[in-house]
């Protein structure tokens, strides 16, 4: 019977020193907060929850500057060169597509367009499925009654891709609330 309890206490101190060590292993190695200074600054000037752009860096490009996509999109915040045209014109810049794999741009352009994207659609889910899919799709999508009910936030998200995006950014956005908050 002494074994058996003594067992049991070297289990249970085991297992609360695991808990412990979860919560900085997840801030350090699954959620960190890398460019933190350039996130934090452009979250602010645009009008973004910094814990928001930081899940939308994680998604995008797991905080790889150099990160290029199947779609061509480039940088920490995998923006294509359609978007980054837009998103250039808006900020009267005179930059070069392979700007956005500067941290600093790639950051900037990012939160300009999710800010952008947040004021259009009021809702952070909305505004992720049309930074992954695009405006004019998620405006359509509002417009079927069969995937929004009041034409303004998504019930349904019919492309499976957008659906799988949006559910990886609610869950990084969730954590790095529950992390850094």
């Amino acid at each position: 019977m002494k074994k058996a309890g003594g067992i049991t206490l070297v289990f249970v101190i085991l297992f609360s020193i695991a808990v412990l060590c979860v919560k900085p292993y997840e801030r350090a190695v699954i959620y960190p907060k890398k460019y933190a200074e350039i996130i934090e600054k452009y979250s602010l000037e645009y009008g973004v929850d910094k814990n928001l752009m930081f899940a939308v860096v994680k998604t995008e490009s797991g905080f790889d500057p150099d990160a290029v996509s199947h779609a061509g999109a480039i940088g920490l915040t995998q923006i294509t060169e359609e978007t980054y045209d837009w998103i250039k014109w808006k900020l009267n810049d005179e930059g070069r597509f392979s700007d956005l794999f500067d941290p600093e741009t790639s950051v900037e352009y990012g939160a300009y367009f999710l800010g952008f994207l947040l004021d259009d659609f009021g809702d952070f889910r909305t505004a992720a499925a049309a930074y992954h899919a695009g405006r004019a799709k998620v405006h359509s999508w509002l417009e079927n009654g069969d995937y929004s009910a009041d034409g303004k936030t998504l019930d349904v998200i019919p492309s499976k891709d957008t659906a799988h995006y949006v559910a990886k950014i609610t869950k990084a956005y969730e954590k790095y609330n529950s992390l850094y908050r």
